[in-house]
């Protein structure tokens, strides 16, 4: 009970810093104030319209707004968004491209689930479905999925992903970005030793911690340095009376965004500081640059409790996945039973989330798998966004990633 209660305080507060936003804006907009034109009150009224907006975005779901894209043949075809499969923590959704026949190229993405909606990925989904046809993971909320729908752990995960991969099909290419890159691995290494047919063409990995050892960051001395009894004490709360997970343990996604913006505090404050002062002069815009990137970097979920402490201690801590001893449902997964499937990894220089040699450890393990079927790719000068979502990635890893799919795909 004093876990939930502090989510609905924390609730609480988000929505009252909310009210405060729009009441400064309303009241400095009145039309009286004209008559004492002060900078002041631009400034005051500025300050809440950015304030509210941002509070607001903190439990809204962003929408994919992929309306239409063009074809080979010039035209704009519509985009139907659709749930293949449903299942309590995710949908496999597609992206059905109107008018245009099945294109050849076959993609999975697969989307993280470390706080952020699966629209994080929208630039990558929009660059890719002129090319390909196109599935995703859209995780759920954790705070409206009842409690008893169950557990959901890294291992639950793993079986998820392999379902959605059976499911679609040998032809199909999986790219996993950041977080689910080592239980992708680990999905396709159960498919390997069990339904060898079942497995992936290709296998992309990006950003990943495959072996969170292979090179320090913030993240990682963090895992090193909490204990999985201070975890479960201060991050995992009870969900409030006000969603349909009441009392279902969670990590909150407002504690989530809180850690995200303390790693980068300065680069934040100037954001909103510059984006303040641009409001107050009439020159922001609905979604301008700092909108459009704060929109989806402010809409934030709920992870199941469960799911975060097993990621901490079974990936972080015991490296499960980098010494080849992570297991699933008692079986042991052996990475060495891949030997088909062809498999690429892809870093940013400046990542200093999963920095580079963290997600490359993936090739060392796949001692069944020939050199040939092996690729990596260094993005100079890109960060953790930039290899999914930045000018790297539309320049040089987009390319790159299609002609590795080509290269594996049937002659």
């Amino acid at each position: 009970m004093r876990h939930m209660l502090t989510y609905d305080m924390m609730e609480t507060a988000r929505n009252s810093n909310q009210w405060i936003g729009a009441t400064a804006s309303a009241m400095a907009s009145y039309p009286v104030w004209g008559a004492v034109p002060n900078p002041w009150i631009n400034l005051v009224a500025a300050w809440g319209e950015v304030a509210e907006r941002s509070f607001a975005r903190m439990v809204a779901r962003p929408d994919w707004g992929i309306d239409s894209v063009v074809g080979e043949d010039g035209r704009d075809h519509l985009v139907d968004v659709k749930t293949e499969i449903a299942r309590p923590f995710c949908d496999l959704i597609r992206f059905r491209v109107q008018g245009r026949p099945e294109g050849r190229r076959r993609i999975l993405l697969v989307a993280p689930m470390s706080g952020h909606y699966a629209t994080l990925l929208r630039p990558t989904v929009h660059s890719l479905l002129p090319d390909a046809e196109i599935w995703i993971t859209d995780w759920h909320n954790t705070r409206d999925i009842p409690v008893s729908a169950g557990k959901f752990d890294i291992e639950d995960y793993t079986l998820y992903l392999s379902d959605f991969i059976r499911h679609l099909g040998p032809s199909i290419n999986v790219i996993a970005v950041c977080q689910p890159a080592p239980l992708a691995l680990a999905a396709t290494a159960c498919l390997a030793a069990e339904e060898p047919d079942a497995q992936p063409r290709t296998l992309t990995l990006f950003g990943g911690p495959i072996d969170p050892d292979a090179a320090r960051t913030e993240v990682t001395d963090f895992g090193r340095r909490v204990t999985m009894g201070q975890l479960e004490q201060f991050m995992i709360q009870r969900v409030g009376f006000k969603y349909a997970g009441v009392g279902r343990l969670v990590y909150p996604g407002l504690l989530q965004l809180a850690s995200f913006i303390t790693m980068n505090s300065e680069t934040h404050v100037r954001a909103f500081t510059n984006q303040i002062v641009l409001a107050a002069k009439g020159e922001a815009a609905d979604h301008d640059r700092h909108n459009r990137f704060y929109d989806e970097y402010l809409a934030v979920m709920d992870m199941p409790a469960e799911f975060y402490l097993s990621t901490v201690e079974r990936i972080f801590k015991n490296r499960e996945i980098a010494r080849n001893a992570f297991t699933v449902e008692g079986r042991h997964v052996d990475f060495g039973a891949i030997t088909d499937v062809a498999i690429k990894t892809v870093e940013g220089e400046q990542d200093n989330i999963s920095a580079p040699g963290q997600c490359l450890a993936a090739l060392d393990l796949l001692t069944g798998l020939p050199a040939s079927k092996k690729a990596s790719h260094l993005e100079p000068g890109a960060g953790h966004y930039g290899i999914f979502a930045g000018r790297g990635w539309r320049n040089n890893i987009r390319p790159l990633v299609l002609d590795f799919i080509d290269q594996n795909a049937p002659s």
